[in-house]
Formats: C-alpha cells, sequence, structure tokens
C-alpha cells in the first residue's frame, strides 16, 4: 500500500459513498423483479451494487432461470423503465441527501490541493451530483458509456486516475460494494471500503460508516 504522503488525488464511487441512492436503485430493481417474476431477497440486491444497468438485468433475469426468456429488445424496455422508475426518485433529491460528513470531506480534499474524480457506473451521476449541489467538487467524471468492462474490472478507477493525470499508485478509491473495492485494488489504486469489513474484507481501509471518513483517519490507517 502507497504512503499517505504518495497519494495527490481521491478517485470516488456514487452510490452509497457520497448519497444513498442504493436504495433507489433497489426499489426500482425490485419493481422489475417483481414484474418478470423473479424472487427479490437481499443478497440479490447486494450483487448488483456497482454494476451496470445491463449487467444488474441479467442477473436479476439468471436468477429466475429466465436470461432466455426475453428479447433483446425487451431487456433494453425494461431496463428503460427501472431507469424512470429511478429517475423519478432522484428528481425528488436534495443536498439532504448527501450521506453523513461527506461534505466537509469534500471541502477539506479541496481546501488541501487534492484532485478528485467520480468513477460511478451509473449513466444518471451528473444529474444526482446537480440535485446534492456537488457538481462543483467533480468536473472531472467517468464516462460509463465510454467503458468496455464494468467493476470489478479496473477500467473506470484507472480512468478515474488518468484524468487527474495521475499515477493509479497516487490514489484512493472509495466504494462501497465489494466488486467496487476489487476494481480499486486492480487498478493499482488504495482502497477504502466503506460499510460491513467483512463484506469489503478485501479494502486496504475499511470505515463503517461515512463520519469516519477524513484525512486524519486515513493518514493513521495508511501510518500503521
Amino acid at each position: 500500500m502507497a504512503t499517505f504522503e504518495d497519494i495527490k488525488g481521491f478517485v470516488f464511487d456514487l452510490d452509497g459513498v457520497i448519497t444513498d441512492t442504493a436504495a433507489f436503485h433497489t426499489q426500482a430493481w425490485h419493481q422489475v423483479a417483481d414484474k418478470v417474476g423473479v424472487e427479490w431477497d437481499d443478497q440479490l440486491g447486494d450483487a448488483l451494487k456497482g454494476i451496470s444497468r445491463m449487467d444488474s438485468l441479467n442477473l436479476i433475469l439468471e436468477r429466475g432461470n429466465k436470461e432466455n426468456a426475453f428479447t433483446e429488445d425487451e431487456k433494453v424496455s425494461l431496463a428503460t423503465e427501472k431507469n424512470e422508475n429511478y429517475l423519478t426518485l432522484v428528481n425528488q433529491m436534495t443536498p439532504a441527501n448527501i450521506l453523513p460528513g461527506i461534505s466537509e470531506f469534500l471541502v477539506a480534499l479541496q481546501d488541501q490541493g487534492y484532485q478528485m474524480s467520480l468513477a460511478s457506473a451509473s449513466k444518471n451521476s451528473p444529474l444526482v451530483l446537480k440535485k446534492l449541489g456537488l457538481s462543483r467538487f467533480f468536473t472531472k467524471a467517468v464516462d460509463p458509456t465510454t467503458l468496455k468492462h464494468g467493476k470489478p474490472d479496473p477500467e473506470i478507477f484507472r480512468r478515474g486516475a488518468e484524468l487527474l493525470a495521475l499515477d493509479p499508485s497516487q490514489c484512493i478509491g472509495v466504494e462501497d460494494a465489494a466488486a467496487g473495492v476489487a476494481a480499486i485494488n486492480a487498478a493499482g489504486e488504495t482502497s477504502i471500503g466503506i460499510g460491513n469489513p467483512e463484506t469489503l474484507a478485501s479494502a486496504d481501509i475499511n470505515f463503517t460508516k461515512t463520519t469516519l471518513l477524513t484525512l486524519d483517519n486515513i493518514k493513521s490507517a495508511m501510518d500503521r
């Protein structure tokens, strides 16, 4: 793992790190699962975290042994319906939906001269950031439509470092999903997992909640 002094930039996931749109995704995907007759449970919900829209739909269909029950056009229609349901929820967001401690952390990073980029698989991340009032922090964001591979592939986090003109070893990636942490590690960045330490055991640093995400805490963890 790099030293704290090596770090020049931070590459952020969005859902579950900056705001809890994960709950909105879960609600919208649950509606799709009900529609296609696939039983929903928390395990399925967790498996969808951090991956693309079509990959998420395919996982749901595979769970119900229905991967061959729909044409590609029908799959696109289902994914579009999910996104419309999700956007209805997103459009109700305000800065009050920023997770605790995140606003303060972003300000601290900016004040200390760290660079920041966004590495979210969500095509709706610009809208989410606008609703949260955080667009100014993320003028550099990976366009998920240009990616060839989804998480846990490292492509999105490598691209996030490239946008900052930094080597991955100079970056910290922040994630709440196991697939995302795997992507950060494979990209050669220092990984911070936000959430259950058992689920995110492969992260270099674990914080159980966003309020613990501070520069002092990161430095302490990296200097051990």
